[in-house]
This record gives C-alpha cells, sequence and structure tokens, in this order.
C-alpha cells in the first residue's frame, strides 16, 4: 500500500486540496489529472455504493509448464511501472474527483498451495477463491486497483495443452477495478504480462539470446509508451466542448430525446422496485455452418455480422414483447486514436441502437433500418455514454437502468493461448453472478462459430425461461438465414419439439365420455347406485342422492303436463337453495333447457332476459315474484306450488331430449354491449362435465362449496360437476360471507 495514497484518503475532503497543494510546492514526485467521463461516472457510483464489487474485471491465467515465480513477480511490477493507470488512485477534492498518479507501487503476489486437492476440488477451490477475490470491493482512494493471487496447482496437466518438459501447473488470478481496465485492456495485460515475463528470462539467461516475444503485436514493451491513459482523459475532457460537442449532441438528442420506452420483457417475476444486480449466464452455441450462412447473408446484403444479429436479437425482443420502438445498448472500443491501442485504461463506450420496427417490415429491411442506426452512433461515438445521460437527463426510476434495458455485445475472438519455450500461458475469463442490465446477449467469433451466452437478471427470469429464449433466437437465425425475405412478424421462433407440444400435444385431449347420454341421465343413474348418499347440504339439512331424484321426476311431470319438452326453455329465478337444484334437474328431465335468472339482476336486465329466451315457463320461489314482470306465460312459485306438485308421480318420466338437444342457455355480461345468450347441448355440458370431475378430481373430495350466482357459468362447474358423480355440494345462502366456505367443507362429525 502506498503511504501518501493512504495519507491523502485518510484526510477529511476539505484539508486534501490544502495538503496536495503543500506537497506540490515542496516538489513531491506525483501528479493530479482530471477523470475521463467513463472514470467519473465510475468513481460517482462508487461513493454511492462503496461497498459495491459491481464494477470488477476479473480473469485466470493458466501457467502451464516450468514458472519462474520471481521472474513473473519481476514482470507484473514493469508492468506496473510501465503503465500509471494501474499505480493510480483516485480521491475528491473540493467534491470533484481527481486521480492521483503514485510515483511507485509495489505488489503483493500472494501464493495459494492446492496441490492436495483433487482435481474436482481444485477446479471448485480454485473457483470459489476467483469469486471471493473478484466481490472483495476495492477503495478507490487507497489502491491498489489491480488485485493478483498465484496459486500453484496439481500436476495433471489439461488435455490438449501440454508443456514440454514439465507437469507443473499454476494459476493466476486477475482483478482490476473498471475504472483503470476494460476488456480490450485485458488482451493488453496478458500479451504484455507475457512479453515481459520472456525477457526477464533472457536477461536472467543471456545466452538464450533475446527472444521475439519481448515484442507484442502493439509495440516492443521496452519501448516507453507515447502517452499515458490520463493524457487521453484530460485530452477528451479539452476535445469534446464547444461546437464539436453541440454538433454530436444534437445528433442524440434527436435520437433519444423525449419520452423513451421501458422494454417489457416477460418476466418470471415483476420487476423489482429498485434494480437489482444478481445475474447468471446461459450458455449459447451457434455451429460454424450456420455463423458462415450468416456471415455471406451480411455480404449480399452490405451489412457486418455485427448489423445482421442485432437485427435478429431487435425482432426477438419485438416478438416477445410486441413493442417496435426498440432500445439496444452495445459497447465499442471507444480507441479513436491509433496512441491508445496499446494502453491500459477504461475506454470502452456505449451506444444506445435506436431501432423502430413499426410496420412489420421484412428482415432484408429491418436490416437497412439497423445499419442506418448503427452507421448514425459511429459517427457520434465521442459523447460518452455518462455525458450523454448527464444532458439528456432522462426520466430516472431505480428499477431499471437509464436509456435502455438490454445489451448486445459481439466480439472478434477470445484470448488466444500464448505459447513461450517452457510455458503455455491460457487466459479464461470469469463470469460473476451479475447483470449490470434485463439481459445481455454476448458472442465471440471463434473457428468454430460463434459462443457466447445470454446473460440475465435472476431476480426477473428463471433458468427455463432463458433457455427457451437461446432456442428461440436461433430458430429464429435459421429462418433468417434461409428468408430474408420474410416479414418478421411471420419468422418462426418455435422449435420443432415446441411446435409438436403446442399442435399435437396440448392438443390431444380427445377421452371417453358418455357421448349418447344426457346430463340429467348421469344424475339418475347416481341416485340408483347410491340413493342415500347426500347430495345437497344447506343451513344444516342434507338431501339425499333418492330424495333428490324423486322430487326432481315429481317436478318433471308437472312441466311436461304445461308442454315442456325438448329444446323449450323455462325460466329458473332462485336464490341458492334446495329447490334450485330441484328446479334444475326437474327443468332436464322433462326434456327441457333451463335458463337462469339471477334475482339480483336489475329489472330491466330480467326483462330483456325473459324476452329474448321466450319462456313459456318461469320458476321462482315466492318471496322472489315481486321482482319478476308479470306479462309471463306461467309462473310457478316452486315452494307454494309443492303441495300439489307433491301429487306427482315419483317414477323417471318419459323424455324426448337427446345429447343434441339444449341443455340450459346462459347470457353474457353484456359488459361490451347487448347480453347475448349462449345455447349449451347435452352433448357438450356432458363433455365438459367429464372433464372437469377428471380434472379437479371431484370425486376424490369432500364435496364442493355453491358460492357463485346462479346466472354465472362458474355454477355449472361447482354444482352440476359433483352432483354428476355422486359427491355432494354445500349450497351456501346468499348472505353468507365467503368466510363460511371453510366451514361449509368441515367433515361430518
Amino acid at each position: 500500500m502506498n503511504d501518501l495514497a493512504k495519507r491523502l484518503a485518510e484526510l477529511p475532503p476539505e484539508k486534501r486540496k490544502l495538503f496536495v497543494e503543500a506537497l506540490k510546492r515542496k516538489g513531491a514526485q506525483f501528479n493530479s489529472f482530471p477523470l475521463s467521463f467513463a472514470q467519473q461516472r465510475l468513481w460517482f457510483l462508487q461513493q454511492l455504493e462503496p461497498d459495491s464489487a459491481l464494477y470488477t474485471i476479473p480473469g485466470i491465467l493458466y501457467l502451464d509448464g516450468a514458472l519462474d515465480r520471481a521472474a513473473l513477480e519481476r514482470s507484473l511490477q514493469a508492468l506496473i511501472e510501465r503503465h500509471e493507470v494501474l499505480r493510480t488512485t483516485f480521491i475528491g477534492i473540493d467534491g470533484q474527483p481527481v486521480q492521483m498518479v503514485q510515483p511507485a507501487w509495489r505488489l503483493a503476489l500472494p501464493l495459494v498451495d492446492l496441490q492436495a486437492l483433487s482435481g474436482a476440488e481444485q477446479d471448485t477451490e480454485l473457483r470459489r477463491l476467483s469469486v471471493e477475490q473478484m466481490s472483495q470491493p476495492f477503495d478507490l482512494a487507497i489502491g491498489p486497483l489491480l488485485r493478483v493471487t498465484l496459486a500453484r496447482l496439481h500436476e495433471a496437466m489439461p488435455e490438449g495443452h501440454p508443456a514440454p518438459g514439465t507437469r507443473d501447473r499454476h494459476a493466476l488470478l486477475v482483478t482490476m477495478h473498471h475504472i483503470i481496465s476494460d476488456g480490450w485492456s485485458l488482451g493488453i495485460f496478458v500479451r504484455e504480462l507475457a512479453a515481459l515475463y520472456q525477457a526477464q528470462l533472457a536477461s536472467k539467461h543471456p545466452g538464450n539470446g533475446a527472444p521475439a516475444a519481448t515484442s507484442t503485436p502493439l509495440g516492443p514493451v521496452g519501448t516507453p509508451l507515447p502517452i499515458q491513459y490520463a493524457d487521453f482523459a484530460r485530452w477528451q475532457r479539452e476535445r469534446l466542448q464547444g461546437s464539436l460537442l453541440e454538433t454530436h449532441l444534437d445528433y442524440w438528442r434527436q435520437q433519444l430525446g423525449g419520452s423513451l420506452p421501458v422494454l417489457e420483457l416477460p418476466t418470471d417475476r415483476p420487476r423489482p422496485a429498485v434494480q437489482t444486480f444478481n445475474g447468471a449466464r446461459c450458455p449459447l452455441t451457434l455451429p460454424q455452418p450456420l455463423a458462415a450462412a450468416l456471415t455471406a447473408l451480411s455480404q449480399r446484403e452490405g451489412m457486418t455480422l455485427f448489423m445482421t444479429l442485432l437485427a435478429a436479437f431487435d425482432v426477438l425482443l419485438y416478438r416477445y414483447t410486441g413493442q417496435t420502438d426498440l432500445l439496444v445498448g452495445s459497447p465499442i472500443a471507444g480507441r479513436t486514436r491509433a496512441e491508445t491501442e496499446a494502453l491500459l485504461g477504461m475506454f470502452v463506450n456505449t451506444l444506445v441502437l435506436r431501432t423502430n420496427l413499426s410496420g412489420n417490415p421484412t428482415f432484408r429491411e429491418t436490416l437497412q433500418r439497423v445499419r442506418s442506426t448503427a452507421l448514425g452512433a459511429y459517427r457520434h461515438q465521442e459523447v460518452p455514454f455518462e455525458k450523454l445521460v448527464e444532458v439528456l437527463q432522462p426520466e430516472r426510476n431505480q428499477s431499471h437502468a437509464p436509456l435502455f434495458q438490454v445489451m448486445f455485445v459481439l466480439q472478434s475472438g477470445e484470448l488466444e493461448p500464448i505459447a513461450l519455450p517452457d510455458l503455455m500461458i491460457r487466459p479464461e475469463a470469469v463470469y460473476s453472478a451479475t447483470a449490470k442490465f434485463d439481459l445481455t446477449l454476448d458472442l465471440q467469433e471463434t473457428p468454430d462459430g460463434l459462443r457466447g451466452s445470454l446473460e440475465y437478471n435472476t431476480d426477473l427470469f428463471d433458468e427455463p425461461t432463458i433457455a427457451r429464449m437461446v432456442e428461440h433466437l436461433t430458430t429464429l437465425l435459421h429462418n433468417v438465414v434461409a428468408d430474408p425475405g420474410q416479414r418478421i412478424g411471420a419468422l418462426e421462433l418455435l422449435t420443432a419439439a415446441e411446435r409438436q407440444q403446442m399442435l399435437v400435444q396440448w392438443n390431444a385431449t380427445r377421452a371417453p365420455y358418455p357421448a349418447d347420454q344426457c346430463y340429467h341421465e348421469l344424475v339418475t343413474a347416481q341416485a340408483e347406485r347410491t340413493p342415500d348418499a347426500i347430495a345437497v347440504v344447506y343451513e344444516g339439512a342434507a338431501l339425499r342422492y333418492g330424495e333428490l331424484n324423486e322430487r326432481a321426476n315429481r317436478l318433471a311431470h308437472e312441466l311436461q303436463a304445461l308442454g315442456v319438452g325438448p329444446d323449450t326453455r323455462v325460466g329458473l329465478c332462485m336464490e341458492r337453495s334446495p329447490e334450485l337444484v330441484i328446479g334444475i334437474l326437474g327443468i332436464l328431465k322433462a326434456g327441457g333447457a333451463y335458463v337462469p335468472l339471477d334475482p339480483s339482476y336489475p329489472q330491466e336486465r330480467l326483462h330483456f332476459m325473459l324476452a329474448d329466451a321466450q319462456m313459456p315457463v318461469l320458476l321462482t320461489q315466492q318471496r322472489l315474484r315481486a321482482r319478476l314482470p308479470q306479462d309471463v306465460a306461467r309462473i310457478i312459485e316452486l315452494d307454494a306450488a309443492w303441495p300439489r306438485i307433491a301429487l306427482r308421480p315419483a317414477a323417471n318420466p318419459p323424455s324426448a331430449a337427446t345429447p343434441d338437444h339444449l341443455a340450459y342457455l346462459i347470457y353474457t355480461s353484456g359488459s361490451t354491449g347487448t347480453p347475448k345468450g349462449a345455447m349449451i347441448p347435452h352433448r357438450g355440458l356432458v363433455n365438459y362435465v367429464s372433464w372437469a370431475a377428471h380434472a379437479y378430481h371431484v370425486a376424490a373430495g369432500r364435496g364442493t362449496p355453491v358460492h357463485s350466482p346462479i346466472g354465472f357459468d362458474l355454477t355449472v362447474t361447482s354444482l352440476l360437476v359433483p352432483l354428476a358423480v355422486g359427491q355432494r355440494v354445500h349450497l351456501l345462502p346468499d348472505a353468507q360471507a365467503l368466510d363460511g366456505l371453510s366451514a361449509a367443507l368441515q367433515p361430518d362429525a
């Protein structure tokens, strides 16, 4: 730890400026510089959540072969001396952050010995160490912002990566804060470390000659860098102002001004009020033939592969959300000048790519729209995302990221292994269990095709949901290649297995049912099998199946004497009571069809239904008579007329009704206009009753409560299904609250 950095960090903010000025007057050897725009945003985010490890960049370097630990340590130290950003800390002075470049920094390289562990245990422990290292927050004011640990592994070599002459294995765990590094920087770090390490060995054994690897593709590591990251930060601040900045900002104001849509993906859970960053990744592989076909399509259409893949991702989002105004973020290297290509530092910028998919365009037309958007963004890429948010001031909502909620990344390739004479260096990415956005599609071009992952927020999505999304994207890409002229709304997303499931398996609902019987015949047969079983329970009294069948038979004979037969509509205006059940069965046994009339309906609705259904007979109860019109052909008050009806025969009446005759007519609510009557035949009712009894395991229960109004079709399920399979129904009086349901279902004493 650097003493000066520590002293500065421990000072109160108001004293730091005075201390820095005093040190400068005394000729202290350190420099302070402004932060780049990207660094400044990360600094502010770290102040808001000082214990957060969200902005760390981890990696593992597997070192297979003869390792000189001292040479590796000197190489790391040389890398720190070469790149000032690796020995930079960040403090606030007068409320504004500055970066302090320290003159020197000694980095520790701790060693962890894992040789005693088995292969599986070793991998698990190595991952744990890596997660532990990346999960420790950095102190930007004190540093260091680079953390390394060397792990000694057992001798077993990974298949396909032999190193000549030795079986030693190590792993170097590397973690940097994003404020001093980015993805491009990690590649520079690996290549320069390899070159410096080989240079160290060459100087230790001069007889071997200076190896060619002392130079990297980005320049000789022994040559001082022409600029440092702090120079870039100062240049960026000086350049992006005045007319140049306004020209760029005018473009982005036109693209992103006003209210921006939030991408409403169908999530497995509601979006939390405050955005979370818990994440996971679902792997994605596009085989070489498909990748080659996508590349060929891009070339034919005058596109880059990036544009084609982004267009397909846009289409997927459109198909999932139905939204045509889509905003997707995408990183860009941000190294627009040759001097920056060899620097470690935070250069990456994020572009917001807004595409309009209205009008159901073809995929070929979508490509043109994406191309236009991308080229415009590239021309104005100098404006840092942080500056864009500052200027546009989008409406902030803590539940999601500003401007966009999904990211798309395409990288040209993975970090390749580096072969030294006695050592193989194999870089490997390490993924933390975080997600900065709802979704991030991350792809890399490899010789075997496109590989990557779909990163997702685990507080929004479950793994099976994302796995299906990956399959849908793959299917979509195959169909895009096959016919880019298709409308995007017609492009197939479903896999063959999903199509089979949705179109065949889920529709394979055919099951045997008594198609040759009417509903009342099911209840009659049940009454003959179990005449003493309880059928209806009401206010402590019970009506058995034999009694129910007998009373319904007497009513049926009465109705037949009044001319009721097949398809005759009989009104039924009753409160929940045993008379209601007797009325339904009596009408059906007579051959007629019942029309439920809820007594709570307004009189205007009752008048309309009576007139529309043209019912010659209406069954009701004495207390409800006053609510009904007087011009109905025949009204029977079932409770008052029962002494006369009870004299009718108790035997099952003959009936001419068949399964194709009407069982009941039920009216819609009329919420969207005039109520409409739906006519249900016996065949349809028996079909539904048979299915529901099986699906809801009605026969295995203790009965079903009936608490819905007679005019609501839920009553068909709760009342008619149990009676068809010998179960009891519990009728809750209209005045009884729903909290009586549990009491109604208590087992009999």
